[in-house]
């Protein structure tokens, strides 16, 4: 404010100016746009790609995201658009766009709605899939200065390389296999970035002389131990494309992030942790990487994947899935593995830098000598009561007893709903305590492994696991009520119900 403002204001109201201005209650301009009812389809329609999302202000995990989404709103301001939308005073959008819970992301592409968000929801993790959602899903590179830039990325680059007329630059009609190309980059834009030229001296610079897709492997993972380009043989399709970048996007040992974990899922997996830093110690992270590919390659044929990851970012994970704090191995690589089955491993032995003990360590493993880490509570003492308590250590004793059917909860013990149903459930057991063959049991699941083969994503979920099947346990989706369980076992169970010390019917 200038003199000649502040002095039209009063006493007090210049002390509550600068009293709010002293405790910085001024908020910055938000940059994602607030949409509702009556400005929603006007608004969306005028960008080419924009996120919304669908919230409640009531809501934890909408509160959570709020600041991350601020923040990659300002990163992405000017390339693509992030807006909100308030579901508890805007219903008849919410409603129209099938909203059903808090937050829902859904991306709009010229004023329609055309996929669910299912990125990562940290800043950088929206920025990074955001930006892959603007602009042609496949980058038309015009000579090799184009091409250097485009593959001097942090992530894999994936190139179609299409001669059928290199004298001018082509449309799509030009070439089916550019046609198939740009389909799937289409497909798959929010996974991988996608590049394509007619510049036959590119192809040639490569090794390249028709038709065909090249994955660049980002210039931070070259290493002697692989090549820093794959050429795919195949004919171009969505689904042989997919295929080709699935076989070698993440080469021997890839950087894996908490952005790229979910895409490496469902592998056997060996990961190196230690200071791993790109931005400011490529060489020194690369030491370490070089010497776990050097015993990579001595074991390539065993079906087992491998990669580095920074220490810092998963040591929450360290700690509760493998018992490893920040003290332990100092600055050297700590290793582990998890296989596709859950089963856990982490390496005793101090990593040495001649890469002997990784050696070891993985001779053990392929002969199946290595001791399984298991995250167990310790059992009771005195397990009497009518709902056995089942732990990692006796999973297999109580749960996986042949003779036995087993009705098994998982909870946590901070879930209302699992401590709601606490009573009937133990009042579940105390009737079907003379039943010699059949066994009540809860499991703590976040304090004990689970066994893959049991699907838990939340609380309580319970499953019967019956006598003589026990890979085959089955999710009960029935009521809650001591008679609904009772009814159910009544079906399922091997051996009629007893309750109390009589047999009855049911």
């Amino acid at each position: 404010l200038n003199s000649a403002a502040m002095g039209t204001l009063g006493p007090f109201r210049m002390f509550l100016l600068f009293a709010l201005a002293q405790h910085n209650v001024f908020v910055a301009a938000s940059d994602v746009l607030e949409l509702g009812d009556s400005d929603f389809d006007d608004t969306v329609a005028e960008y080419e790609t924009v996120l919304v999302e669908f919230f409640a202000p009531w809501c934890g995990h909408c509160q959570q995201l709020a600041p991350e989404y601020e923040t990659a709103a300002t990163k992405l301001k000017g390339t693509v658009s992030l807006a909100k939308v308030d579901c508890t005073v805007n219903s008849e959008t919410c409603g129209r766009f099938g909203v059903n819970g808090y937050p829902t992301l859904k991306m709009f592409r010229n004023g329609e709605d055309f996929a669910a968000y299912d990125g990562p929801r940290s800043a950088d993790g929206i920025v990074s899939y955001m930006k892959k959602q603007a602009g042609p899903s496949s980058v038309p590179l015009h000579n090799e200065r184009d091409l250097d830039a485009f593959v001097n990325h942090f992530e894999a680059s994936v190139v179609g390389l299409f001669f059928v007329n290199y004298l001018s630059f082509f449309s799509s009609a030009d070439s089916s296999q550019m046609a198939e190309f740009l389909k799937a980059s289409s497909a798959m834009r929010d996974s991988h970035r996608f590049a394509h030229t007619a510049d036959l001296s590119l192809g040639l610079k490569h090794g390249v002389e028709s038709d065909t897709v090249v994955l660049f492997r980002p210039p931070r993972l070259n290493s002697k131990f692989e090549d820093s380009l794959v050429k795919s043989d195949e004919a171009v399709s969505i689904a042989s494309l997919r295929q080709f970048i699935r076989d070698n996007v993440f080469g021997l040992c890839p950087h894996l992030t908490a952005e790229n974990r979910e895409n490496m899922r469902g592998r056997d997996l060996l990961v190196a942790y230690y200071d791993v830093d790109y931005l400011r110690n490529i060489k020194g992270t690369n030491y370490w990487r070089n010497r776990v590919m050097k015993v990579a390659t001595q074991f390539q044929s065993q079906g087992l994947n491998y990669a580095v990851a920074n220490r810092a970012e998963f040591q929450e994970e360290l700690e509760e899935e493998f018992g490893l704090g920040p003290a332990d191995g100092g600055e050297l690589p700590l290793i582990t593995i998890r296989n596709r089955e859950g089963q856990k491993y982490s390496m005793q032995e101090e990593f040495t830098r001649d890469g002997k003990s990784l050696e070891r360590f993985l001779e053990d493993y392929f002969a199946g000598k290595l001791k399984r880490q298991v995250k167990s509570e310790a059992a009771p003492e005195n397990n009497d009561g009518p709902v056995k308590v089942v732990v990692a250590d006796n999973f297999e004793e109580l749960v996986n007893n042949p003779s036995k059917d087993v009705l098994l909860e998982f909870y946590a013990p901070w879930c209302g709903h699992c401590k709601s149903l606490e009573p009937k459930y133990t009042e579940l057991g105390e009737q079907l305590s003379a039943n010699t063959h059949i066994v009540i049991a809860k499991m703590d699941a976040t304090a004990n492994d689970v066994p893959p083969t049991y699907d838990v994503q939340g609380f309580p979920t319970i499953f019967f696991v019956p006598a003589g099947q026990k890979d085959l346990p089955r999710k009960y989706e029935g009521g809650r009520e001591v008679n609904d369980f009772l009814n159910y076992l009544k079906e399922v169970a091997t051996h009629p119900l007893i309750l109390g010390n009589a047999r009855e019917d049911l």
